[in-house]
């Protein structure tokens, strides 16, 4: 995982590569996507051209915000990942979740809600906030636990816990898995519902962005198309399950189940029994 450090000199620059737990506490966005020509890449950020982008004033705005909570440290995935290195891009999607749930703070970042006229109530405005149709804004609601929520000028609308009323209106999620409930605990019917009304740019995505929603991990295939995706996935969930029943087995029946497997290897000419299957 590669974070962003704002120095005491006020810049902005990437850190190195950190692995396993070797993470120290950081911040992380979760926003809504402008054209490619606005984001901040990886490269802008190696080659020095970042600050001309429209797209860096998000990320000023989480280093700012950052900054205020005490952490050095945050995470944007415009340009933290090299999506140039495959091997990187595919590692980065399907621990996304796992980086979401780990962050110390979450800052929801929502260009089209504008709070600048304060007569105005910006109620409205969050609700048929874009941010709420996307898919990979879905794993970024639930995952963290601390999830905070800001206007484009930066103010502070509120967070998970005081507007979960809210957002359970506008998604449809119930509030036991936005308080933070095991998403084992909700039916796989339940948890497909939660995208039904939200895209992704890239077909795919739609399902690659619910890898950490059902706790499984597969490999990315760009082109595959949006409903091979999908059959990849419940392919996955499907062995998850499986796996999950089998290992709640008591320990009789699991014990009885090894000794079949270990006969059946022996009359297929095995010469000794399998202790260890």
């Amino acid at each position: 995982m590669r974070l962003l450090e704002h120095n005491d000199a006020g810049k902005i620059k990437l850190t190195r590569y950190f692995i396993g737990d070797d993470v120290p506490q950081y911040a992380i966005l979760s926003h809504t996507w402008g054209a490619d020509t606005e984001e901040v890449s990886f490269k802008d950020m190696i080659d020095g051209t970042a600050e001309s982008k429209f797209g860096y004033d998000k990320i000023r705005f989480c280093a700012e915000q950052a900054r205020r909570d005490g952490l050095r440290y945050f995470w944007v995935d415009t340009c933290c990942i090299d999506k140039s290195n495959n091997t990187e891009l595919s590692e980065a999607i399907n621990s996304m979740f796992r980086w979401y749930r780990h962050s110390t703070k979450c800052y929801v970042y929502l260009r089209d809600v504008i709070t600048t006229n304060s007569s105005v109530s910006w109620t409205k405005a969050f609700r048929n906030s874009r941010w709420f149709t996307r898919g990979w804004t879905l794993q970024e609601l639930i995952a963290p636990t601390s999830v905070e929520f800001f206007s484009n000028d930066g103010r502070e609308l509120g967070n998970k816990k005081t507007l979960e009323r809210e957002i359970q209106k506008i998604t449809g999620i119930s509030i036991e898995a936005l308080q933070g409930s095991p998403l084992s605990g909700f039916s796989v019917k339940q948890r497909m519902s939660w995208i039904e009304k939200r895209d992704t740019t890239r077909k795919e995505d739609k399902a690659y962005s619910l890898l950490g929603i059902f706790d499984v991990y597969m490999p990315l295939i760009y082109g595959e198309g949006r409903d091979n995706a999908f059959k990849r996935l419940r392919e996955e969930i499907d062995k998850f399950l499986k796996e999950q029943s089998f290992s709640a087995l008591p320990e009789s029946k699991s014990l009885s189940r090894k000794v079949a497997l270990s006969l059946s290897r022996r009359e297929r000419g095995g010469s000794q029994l399998c202790t260890d299957c």
